[in-house]
């Protein structure tokens, strides 16, 4: 029979009763050798990628995350195990947050919520966001939610990706067009995954050619983010930010970004809302029903086999 291990009584108790096709336990790497083979466990969801190292030598043919970023996945998986991405769990709420922060931003509710605190009663015109022009770095799940989110905002979105292309949605820019769009860019948010590609993509140069004034929104990977240069840049006047990832992280209680002006930071919550756990209900009952009927996992980063 295929086993299953869930990392938690919890998951155990909302999750085992939508899955009677299968054997379900649970088990974790700290608990030692599995009692059995385990087809697929499903690792818990904070900081759990830098704990692939206690699967080495496990009975354990794949591994389900519950994050949707798998960077650096690939150098602390031991041999032999597949590993596959949330893809669906994530993206709707990351885009929320984005959105979220996007709003809150371009209507000054940092600065309202400053002037809550003193009583201060200070009516005055802010940027809003109809009628500005956000360019939105990536064209996957959580690029495209947040386009599909602004919609209603009556904003102008442009996407952009490696490629110039178009989908459903509309036109892609390619990289090539960066440069040019970020000189008129009111907003510009961050939605690609990490790789050397895209480390320390928003650079000191990236940040210089921004229109003054512009609000950068990184939902994605602190590192994407050269966090000295954005320093530099807010604490000029240049750029605002809204930040749900940093680099370093956690972001150190006396770091100089938490202090910077015009730069708002939340603690790497993008995804970590209630929505997530029906979506992961979901995403389990598809890969048992893979496994039972012999099929491939869905959405396999790395495949062990």
């Amino acid at each position: 029979m295929i086993t299953i291990a869930l990392p938690d009584q919890h998951i155990y108790d909302r999750l085992a009763p939508q899955l009677p096709d299968v054997n379900v336990i649970v088990w974790g790497p700290a608990d030692g050798a599995p009692p059995v083979h385990i087809n697929l466990v499903l690792a818990g969801y904070l900081g759990a990628s830098g704990g692939l190292g206690a699967f080495a030598g496990m009975d354990v043919a794949a591994i389900q995350s519950q994050s949707l970023g798998f960077d650096g996945v690939e150098s602390r998986l031991p041999a032999g195990i597949t590993y596959c991405n949330a893809v669906g769990v994530h993206e709707a709420s990351t885009a929320e947050l984005a959105v979220g922060m996007i709003i809150a931003e371009q209507r000054g509710f940092p600065e309202h919520f400053a002037n809550q605190q003193s009583g201060t009663w200070n009516q005055r015109e802010q940027p809003g966001v109809a009628g500005k022009t956000v360019v939105i770095l990536g064209a996957g799940g959580v690029g495209n939610q947040i386009a599909d989110k602004l919609a209603p905002f009556d904003a102008n979105v442009v996407r952009v990706a490696r490629s110039n292309r178009s989908d459903a949605r509309g036109a892609i820019q390619s990289m090539d067009a960066l440069p040019a769009l970020l000189a008129k860019a009111d907003i510009v948010a961050i939605a690609v995954p990490l790789s050397d590609a895209t480390t320390g993509l928003v650079d000191a140069a990236f940040l210089a050619s921004m229109k003054p004034g512009a609000l950068l929104v990184n939902v994605s990977r602190g590192k994407i983010v050269d966090t000295d240069a954005l320093v530099a840049a807010a604490s000029a006047g240049h750029v605002r930010a809204a930040l749900d990832v940093t680099e370093p992280e956690p972001l150190p209680s006396d770091h100089s970004l938490w202090s910077t002006p015009g730069v708002t930071i939340t603690p790497h919550i993008g995804g970590a809302t209630a929505a997530m756990h029906a979506r992961v209900d979901a995403l389990m009952r598809d890969q048992a029903r893979r496994l039972v009927s012999g099929e491939q996992l869905a959405h396999v980063i790395v495949d062990g086999r």
